[in-house]
């Protein structure tokens, strides 16, 4: 059996790009962070971090991904390792870039 293609966004996240999740990804809560299903494309991925979980519900509710870290309280130190997170979701179509209508 063959895998299905990975799909990698071309588009890169950046401090400054606007973001939101996916409309057909659920977020379900988990003890160790939250389960992320996408009824698009079947994928099921795990946000192992709670602070993780909340810059993503952030993420529609700010101008963009820096606004979004800073209202879920994670330290600029940590910003390198979140925007890679990041990029791994939007690669998985997890999430989407923001247009200006969104």
């Amino acid at each position: 059996m063959t895998e299905p293609p990975v799909t990698l966004s071309a588009v890169t996240v950046t401090l400054d790009g606007a973001w939101a999740l996916d409309d057909r990804v659920a977020l379900r809560p988990e003890p160790f962070g939250a389960l992320a299903y996408h009824y698009g494309n079947r994928r099921l991925t795990f946000l192992r971090a709670h602070d993780l979980v909340a810059v993503v519900e952030q993420l529609a509710d700010q101008p963009d991904v820096a606004a979004a870290l800073t209202a879920a309280d994670v330290a600029d130190t940590r910003h390198p390792a979140f925007l890679t997170a990041l990029q791994k979701l939007a690669d998985g179509d997890f999430i989407r870039p923001r247009t200006a209508a969104a």
